[in-house]
């Protein structure tokens, strides 16, 4: 059965495609919540019907985008968090927090810029790790017990 892996966090870079490029041959699944920005924004709206308040068309997206990541982050082994540089990831910390309280294991993957203002979030996290290759090399290690080499 495969290791069941859910990335969540920003969705502006490629850090997802190299996880699982890197991660091919191992035995893992993954998941993710939805990243066309524009699917995710408007998704309520789009199914629910139109709001001309923008805090509840916000709101509804939230909710839907909500079912996929709840059920992603239950059901994975292992919950893979980015925070990017250019934009702040309210979300992904909410995903963190609740894989966490979840027990689920964390991996947590930023820069050294986000190191203070991620404190709590790191102190949570089971390995914070600042490239995709990192977070690969775990997965390995996890699955086979070899280091990097």
């Amino acid at each position: 059965m495969p290791l069941k892996i859910y990335l969540s966090g920003e969705i502006h870079t490629d850090w997802r495609e190299r996880i699982i490029a890197g991660a091919e041959g191992l035995d893992v699944s993954f998941d993710s919540p939805v990243t066309d920005h524009a699917a995710s924004d408007d998704c309520g709206v789009a199914i629910l019907g139109a709001e001309s308040d923008k805090f509840w068309h916000d709101h509804k997206g939230a909710k839907l985008n909500a079912i996929r990541t709840r059920r992603g982050i239950e059901a994975a082994d292992v919950v893979v968090v980015r925070f990017g540089e250019k934009y702040k990831q309210w979300n992904a910390a909410f995903d963190a927090g609740y894989a966490a309280a979840l027990g689920k294991s964390l991996i947590v993957l930023h820069g050294a810029d986000h190191q203070h203002a991620l404190k709590e979030v790191d102190a949570a996290a089971l390995a914070v790790a600042e490239t995709p290759e990192q977070v690969v090399q775990i997965l390995t290690y996890v699955l086979t017990g070899a280091l990097p080499g």
